[in-house]
């Protein structure tokens, strides 16, 4: 079979400051293409060593991803799309597409990216071709999609160790079809809910387990459940389950129906709580173990934050605490100052605030550089399979008043414990660590955690559903209504 692949993929926070340019896109063309540097990327190379074993022709044609942030400039959304397109028309026929997209993409003039993509692709290789799409759960799970591709599979965990299970799933599920193995038939249900659901703990736990254990029984091929991007202020905002049988719409609505309304009655204790600053904080500081990791969630670059904010740190330097860890604030400028400074040497910065009223006011501080690292990388854990790593760009460790902070150059969340300890600080050493994630650190972080705390500071994205300000989405849903359903 001829497989073809590509992808544009970012998670778009409309509320967000920051546009995303061309400039915020890391891209791979065929003649970059590398190993190391598509696993920077995502799990492209997974499809490539599936295609690989299975004796199937592959060709890449591109990848671009970019860091959570406000709408994708127009003309760049469209001329990634039809640079690959083009590439598409001049290899046809091809068997198969792949399209590992992300499933929350806004750009101006687009509320559905993944939607529009998928459907030129359509356009371009007719009915008989496959399509399978990869989305994160943090997706606006839209009906153009199912119309349009033949498969999508998304990530079950949250956090999303399982991106390898899933592309292999995806991989075979597409090989079968085109094989004439399987015909897939898919139906979605409005879950009529918006919020975080954090899949370690129960109910979220037990439900997955029962997802992934119905799939493959009584001609059920594959079940996914698309939590929604809260901060997406799209129409299609919203948790939506997706299920797909074998040549059998009736049944694929009847099981999505069936699993939508399972979750949808476990909604009051699946969606996740956050603690005001001031409340985690005591919690943290009041026990007598260590480490205890708190969730900087509403700086989270992941959901589009700056990674810049300085009300937790402010309130940490006003309390005296000492024997903490910082990770990580995004500010190049300091990262710049403390490499000409260099290790040992002490100076004063200006230290983050710098993007708008929800990064705070930035802190004159006094640090010593204690570390410095030209290419810092953390290792996310992913399940039966080896961690993904990601780039941090420049970072630095900073020392001030008993707080160790890990500031650097690349805008990203934290994912492991490495962003310390590749720094030389040991983090499970440390009273407290602060990270700016909402739940992607939990997989390297639990290990070594005594307790994990997630916090509601103030910030770009923080994590109380019924403060965001839409004024796109239908609010006929819980929280806003306790029974939507019902209604």
């Amino acid at each position: 079979m001829k497989i073809f692949l590509a992808s544009v993929a970012t998670e778009t926070n409309t509320f967000s400051p920051m546009p995303t340019g061309l400039q915020d896109f890391d891209i791979i063309r065929p003649a970059d293409y590398t190993a190391e540097k598509a696993a920077e990327v995502g799990d492209l190379e997974i499809f490539r060593q599936l295609a690989a074993a299975g004796g199937h022709d592959f060709v890449f044609s591109l990848a671009a991803a970019a860091q959570p942030a406000g709408p994708t400039v127009r003309h760049v959304y469209e001329g990634l799309r039809d640079e690959f397109l083009a590439h598409l028309q001049r290899e046809l026929p091809v068997d198969i597409v792949f399209l590992p997209l992300h499933g929350a993409m806004v750009a101006d003039g687009y509320d559905d990216c993944e939607g529009d993509m998928i459907a030129h692709v359509r356009q371009i290789v007719g009915p008989e071709t496959v399509i399978g799409v990869e989305l994160d759960l943090h997706c606006h799970l839209t009906q153009q999609m199912v119309e349009q591709a033949n498969l999508i599979v998304i990530y079950k965990e949250y956090p999303h160790v399982d991106v390898v299970l899933r592309a292999k799933e995806l991989f075979q599920l597409a090989v079968d079809t085109k094989a004439g193995k399987i015909k897939p038939t898919m139906a979605l249900f409005d879950c009529h809910m918006i919020g975080f659901y954090y899949t370690p703990y129960e109910p979220m736990r037990s439900f997955v387990d029962a997802m992934m254990a119905a799939e493959g029984q009584n001609g059920v091929l594959s079940l996914s459940l698309a939590h929604c991007f809260p901060w997406g202020n799209v129409p299609d905002c919203g948790a939506r389950m997706l299920a797909i049988t074998d040549n059998n719409l009736e049944q694929a609505q009847s099981v999505a129906t069936a699993w939508g309304r399972r979750f949808y009655d476990i909604r009051h204790t699946a969606t996740a709580a956050s603690l005001p600053m001031h409340e985690a904080l005591d919690r943290a500081l009041a026990s007598s173990e260590f480490p205890i990791v708190v969730a900087d969630q509403a700086d989270n670059a992941g959901g589009g934050a700056p990674s810049d904010s300085t009300f937790v740190l402010r309130e940490l330097l006003r309390r005296g605490v000492t024997n903490a860890g910082l990770a990580m604030i995004w500010d190049p400028i300091v990262v710049n100052l403390a490499k000409a400074a260099g290790v040992g040497a002490t100076l004063t910065v200006r230290l983050g605030g710098k993007m708008g009223p929800m990064s705070g006011d930035p802190l004159d501080l006094t640090v010593t550089v204690s570390a410095i690292n030209a290419k810092l990388v953390q290792n996310w854990p992913q399940l039966n399979a080896d961690p993904l790593p990601i780039q941090c760009g420049e970072a630095v460790a900073l020392h001030c008043q008993g707080i160790d902070m890990i500031v650097n150059s690349k805008r990203g969340q934290v994912f492991s414990p490495d962003v310390f300890s590749n720094l030389g600080i040991d983090p499970a050493q440390k009273k407290l660590l602060v990270v700016k994630s909402t739940q992607h650190f939990y997989a390297g972080y639990a290990p070594i955690a005594a307790q994990i705390l997630y916090m509601a500071a103030p910030g770009a994205i923080a994590p109380i559903m019924t403060e965001i300000p839409y004024t796109r989405v239908d609010l006929n849903k819980y929280p806003w209504v306790d029974d939507p359903l019902a209604t």
